[in-house]
């Protein structure tokens, strides 16, 4: 005579698995609830009754010591700086003309001429760069304007970067000089250029 090992019904199958389920499932812990203290949650491990603690005094967060005040603010002891912060570059300018034409000329224009689209579409009038209060300002001016806004502009400390900054403030002086330069600042060997581009304009 042969023993048959027992043989478990659906009914039996299907509680084992329920309650593996659920003892896996208590097991559980999402990564949104780590073991971790959350920011301001009360604890009882201080003194005082909370999990956030005081930083020490002097205690400055990895890449905001900004200990050069000229470039991160555009002033020295309250007086807006004439000069930038570091040397200028021909790869500089070329940042700052792409970064102007992200950030600036949708108000401003791509000349700076305060004739911008959103302007063309009956958004209030931006400023024009070339206007004389403007071309005899200090760049650290543009630059404390970008950083915080002014009137109607807002700030875009949050989009641009410190040095992009700063390009574009380097960029934006290009331009002024443009439309302001003498023909004397023109090399001799291009000026011919500068008599031959109105009459191709005319032809046209």
């Amino acid at each position: 005579m042969t023993n048959k090992p027992a043989t478990r019904g659906p009914a039996v199958t299907f509680a084992l698995l329920a309650a593996a389920t659920l003892l896996f499932a208590g097991c559980r812990q999402d990564m949104h609830d780590a073991p971790r203290y959350e920011a301001y949650e009360a604890s009882t491990s201080f003194a005082d009754g909370r999990a956030s603690r005081t930083a020490p005094v002097g205690t400055v967060a990895r890449g905001w010591l900004r200990d050069d005040e000229a470039l991160y603010t555009g002033k020295v002891a309250g007086q807006t700086v004439e000069q930038f912060p570091f040397a200028i570059t021909h790869a500089d300018l070329q940042r700052g003309q792409q970064r102007f034409n992200i950030y600036c000329t949708p108000c401003h224009g791509q000349l700076g001429d305060g004739n911008g689209m959103v302007v063309q579409r009956g958004l209030r009038q931006a400023a024009s760069y070339h206007q004389d209060r403007l071309r005899q300002e200090k760049v650290g001016y543009f630059y404390d304007v970008i950083t915080n806004g002014f009137g109607a502009m807002q700030g875009y400390a949050e989009q641009v970067p410190v040095r992009d900054r700063w390009l574009i403030v380097a960029y934006l002086r290009a331009l002024q000089l443009s439309q302001h330069a003498p023909v004397s600042d023109v090399p001799a060997d291009r000026r011919a250029e500068l008599d031959a581009a109105p009459a191709a304009t005319e032809r046209h």
